[in-house]
């Protein structure tokens, strides 16, 4: 797992953003390459944490880091997973039990990558 994401409705970030900057004790510092996320510094060691304005209902969702986009959704789809949409590389998708997760690909230095993941026969 790559992330936690605190999705919020684009008119509620500010105030989400710093309401879960304060109630974690932590910076939270807007992403410019980005600029719908802003990163919560250290909320949860080894993950990132963002806050993410979004056009649609607030939830927490989490993402998984691959090298290999296709072959990680397939492995969930196979799973029970259900893709319901794409932005940019990463795939959206609906799990059982109705959570929303994302596949995206590589975000963290491929060393460090390769000594943290987990790898599917």
């Amino acid at each position: 797992m790559y992330a936690v994401l605190i999705d919020a409705p684009q008119a509620e970030a500010a105030r989400a953003t710093a309401f879960w900057s304060a109630a974690l004790g932590v910076t939270a510092e807007p992403f410019a390459p980005e600029p719908q996320f802003t990163t919560l510094h250290e909320a949860l060691p080894g993950l990132v944490t963002a806050v993410q304005a979004v056009d649609d209902a607030p939830r927490i969702h989490l993402d998984f880091e691959t090298d290999d986009v296709e072959a990680e959704t397939a492995r969930l789809l196979a799973l029970g997973a259900e893709q319901i949409a794409q932005w940019q590389e990463c795939r959206v998708l609906r799990v059982p039990g109705g959570h929303v997760m994302c596949v995206l690909p590589l975000e963290t230095d491929p060393e460090t990558f390769r000594a943290q993941a987990n790898v599917w026969p």
